[in-house]
């Protein structure tokens, strides 16, 4: 149990800070279906794949001192950053080997935006379909945010980078 908590603050540390709670949500969940040996439980939710248990572990974190989390007020929203604490840094490394997470993957995932690692993450989710049938299960269960044919090549061409990134 306290190793699946340290590998969240090894995660967090190597990305130096994450914004938002829907993109740790999906970077966790894609490093996951990478290979990254994360236990997290996902199912889908409104955004994508969603695991309430890593929204408890990042809770218990936080109020261990181990992450911090900050709200950034974006006036009609608001956004959560999270970064490793001196302490978290201390209990991670007692209990995990940071070489498990390959920094490129992180750093790849850091550059996208949430909605983009929502629509990569649910195509991961629904990767036992046929590429048509995936793009359709997306349309129907995304049909809000109206993803273009161009949006579904550039997901589905950044899933190929990503598993040359892990070998």
């Amino acid at each position: 149990m306290l190793q699946d908590h340290a590998k969240l603050v090894q995660f967090i540390r190597k990305a130096t800070e994450v914004r938002g709670r829907k993109k740790l949500q999906k970077m966790i969940y894609i490093a996951k279906r990478c290979g990254v040996p994360f236990n997290e439980k996902y199912h889908l939710h409104m955004y994508g794949p969603y695991s309430e248990e890593l929204t408890c572990r990042i809770e218990e974190l936080c109020e261990l001192g181990f992450l911090e989390e900050a709200l950034e007020d974006k006036g009609s929203y608001v956004v959560y950053r999270y970064e490793a604490t001196t302490s978290g840094l201390e209990f991670a490394e007692a209990f995990t080997d940071e070489q498990f997470i390959p920094e490129a993957l992180i750093e790849s995932m850091q550059s996208k935006s949430s909605r983009f690692l929502e629509l990569v993450s649910t195509l991961y989710y629904f990767d036992e379909l046929s590429k048509e049938a995936q793009i359709e299960k997306v349309k129907i269960v995304k049909n809000k945010l109206n993803y273009t044919d161009e949006e579904f090549e550039e997901a589905f061409t950044y899933m190929g980078e990503l598993a040359n990134i892990i070998q």
